[in-house]
């Protein structure tokens, strides 16, 4: 071989060594779609790859279908925000290292009018004022993290809405829900991450307020969670563990308590808790 046919061969034999190591460096998020409406990941991301030079690509869904991702070995790592089905994934042997991250509230959203008369009462009375008036409520009806949250608070009320004529279920992200709520002139259920996002965006012509907030059965928790490498071999195990370790790190739990949107804090950290 002469001396440009070495030369060839050895660029194409580190050109071979190296793809595979870039491949390596790639990690797949499952996420809820609050993360990324609030603009959170947005912000996050370019730090996330800069300390750690993994390039985290996402899905943002519904936390039901996030689930329903990382069962199918589509995703390594998850960022959800519905405890009580996350420990049952975790239980059934579909993940691994959950870890507590951050949290906010839900807040009940509905038009300023507020025909229900619900403002200034608990979530419980507030769900059985709209019940009893038969006033517009929009679901997101998609097994979300905000859907499986909304369904149980209207089981603690004792109340199923499911079959009324006044309970739409939209099957639809969060901002898409609250655009229905707000053409409709409907109530509705929100983090408040995605709300105070939506109501930036919509300015003075917002034609929905938050009518009820700050009750305890309203906070919202979000976590990370590793795919189980036992049912799924291919998941990134060690950039998942980066990936959960970065998101518990003094330096990241001060980015999420740092982001605002009009000076209002979207998230609050929590990591260890």
């Amino acid at each position: 071989m002469n001396n440009l046919g070495k030369t060839l061969f050895g660029a194409l034999l580190v050109l071979s060594c190296a793809l595979p190591a870039q491949a390596e460096d790639s990690l797949m998020m499952a996420t809820t779609t609050s993360t990324q409406d609030s603009g959170l990941l947005e912000y996050l991301v370019p730090t996330f790859k800069e300390q750690t030079g993994i390039d985290l690509k996402w899905v943002a869904v519904g936390t039901g279908k996030a689930l329903e991702i990382s069962k199918n070995c589509d995703a390594d790592v998850l960022l959800v925000h519905a405890p009580d089905v996350e420990k049952k994934f975790i239980e059934d042997g579909y993940g691994i290292d959950r870890r507590q991250i951050m949290y906010n509230d839900f807040v009940i959203v509905g038009p300023k009018a507020d025909p229900a008369k619900i403002a200034g009462k608990t979530t419980a009375e507030a769900l059985k004022a709209i019940y009893d008036a038969k006033a517009g409520f929009v679901s997101r009806g998609d097994k979300s993290g905000t859907h499986s949250a909304e369904l149980a608070l209207w089981k603690k009320s004792s109340l199923n809405p499911d079959k009324e004529s006044f309970y739409i279920s939209a099957g639809q992200g969060m901002m898409a829900t609250l655009a229905i709520a707000a053409e409709k002139g409907a109530y509705a259920l929100t983090d408040r991450g995605t709300w105070i996002k939506y109501d930036n965006q919509q300015g003075e012509g917002n034609p929905l307020t938050i009518v009820v907030e700050g009750d305890s059965a309203l906070f919202n928790q979000y976590s990370v969670i590793t795919t189980n490498p036992a049912m799924c071999p291919n998941v990134k195990s060690n950039l998942a563990g980066q990936f959960e370790d970065w998101w518990v790190k003094p330096e990241t739990q001060k980015l999420i308590e740092d982001y605002k949107l009009e000076g209002k804090q979207l998230f609050f950290p929590n990591a260890g808790k």
